[in-house]
């Protein structure tokens, strides 16, 4: 078991190794990479915006089964 232990010890410092040289790589200045744009350090984040109203999840929390049995019939094409 120990030998295990041991190998597997040496197997995860050489993967942390190469994430690290990766992360270098990646993230240098003179990367072109970088320097293309395929890899950006800053990235936009979405926004949600609820101020519209209720949202789609509120309503069908309040539906009652019979009224969202309707709705999926609706939406697979029924009427």
């Amino acid at each position: 078991m120990t030998e295990q232990n041991n190998e597997m010890v040496l197997l995860l410092k050489a993967l942390v190794e190469k994430v690290n040289n990766l992360e270098r790589a990646v993230y240098d200045k003179d990367n072109m990479l970088m320097k293309s744009g395929f890899v950006v350090v800053n990235t936009p984040t979405p926004a949600i915006d609820s101020i519209g109203g209720s949202s789609d999840v509120d309503r069908i929390a309040k539906m009652d089964w019979e009224d969202i049995g309707k709705m999926v019939s609706k939406l697979e094409g029924g009427y």
